[in-house]
């Protein structure tokens, strides 16, 4: 068992944001029960439909997609999907992804759905574009990061953890950022930003997959030096032996998102390995 949040995961192993949808879409190809927890699709206030297709474009390094946050909105969520996983769940946490294009966008998902029994903690996408701020990330500069962290933590009775991007310039202080107004762990890392001529409908999207694995190890390791805020290593694990690179460089936990896309049966072998000692190459 692992101690975390205020709570104990059985394992290290989630499922990754925006990968496994809200669960019951892939419950018939993988046991959500044998893994650690499951990261929820973004949820906003309202329905959103996504960026037009393709959406997902594969390529030598990973994949680059552009989904846009489509998701059901605030109010089939709370119906609906949280219900569902509460009802099916009970050793895997869930850990409900929250985005918005303004900060009260956030604020009332995550006033809504605090009182949930499904969710263990809110995974704050700090990666989206501030429409009150002329499209700059909310992570991407520091006061507009206090101003969502310290806002949603005023009204979570629930732990917070901040997804920062890696294309920030010093990801550490970022997340020291967070961590003085009230973040409990970080995530790292979102995806890199990309473009690939043609390949998809809204021109460019998110870098994920074997790509990223070395930029996400490096941020978790300098946030580690740094910041005494747990960290959640997200991005390029493909195997046990990834998995690893996380936890040695301080990860606490893990998350699995697009090699589950070519597998689904990988979260659950990394689960397995890294409780049963094996697969080190």
């Amino acid at each position: 068992m692992i101690a975390f949040l205020g709570t104990t995961f059985q394992n290290p192993v989630l499922l990754a944001a925006g990968t496994a949808g809200f669960g019951h879409e892939i419950a018939g190809v993988i046991d959500l029960e044998a893994l650690g927890g499951i990261v929820t699709k973004a949820v906003t206030p309202e329905p959103r439909r996504g960026h037009p297709g393709p959406r997902v474009a594969e390529f030598r390094g990973g994949m680059l997609n552009a989904v846009g946050l489509a998701n059901p909105g605030l109010d089939e969520v709370e119906r609906c999907e949280l219900p569902w996983l509460a009802a099916r769940l009970t050793r895997a946490r869930v850990l409900v992804n929250v985005a918005g294009a303004t900060v009260d966008d956030y604020v009332r998902v995550v006033e809504r759905l605090t009182g949930a029994a499904a969710i263990t903690a809110f995974e704050i996408n700090a990666s989206c574009p501030n429409t009150n701020a002329g499209g700059l990330e909310f992570g991407a500069e520091p006061q507009a990061l206090v101003e969502l962290v310290r806002r949603c933590r005023a009204v979570s009775t629930r732990p917070i953890i901040v997804k920062l991007s890696p294309a920030l310039p010093d990801i550490a202080e970022l997340a020291r950022v967070a961590q003085d107004v009230g973040a409990d762990a970080v995530s790292l890392v979102n995806t890199m930003p990309g473009q690939l001529a043609g390949r998809l409908g809204n021109g460019f999207g998110g870098v994920s997959g074997p790509a990223l694995l070395p930029i996400g190890v490096l941020a978790t390791r300098r946030v580690r030096e740094r910041v005494g805020i747990p960290v959640i290593g997200v991005g390029g694990i493909r195997t046990t032996a990834d998995a690893r690179e996380y936890l040695g460089a301080g990860a606490t936990l893990v998350a699995i998102g697009t090699a589950a896309f070519a597998d689904p049966r990988v979260p659950e072998r990394v689960a397995r390995e890294l409780k049963g000692g094996g697969a080190r190459d």
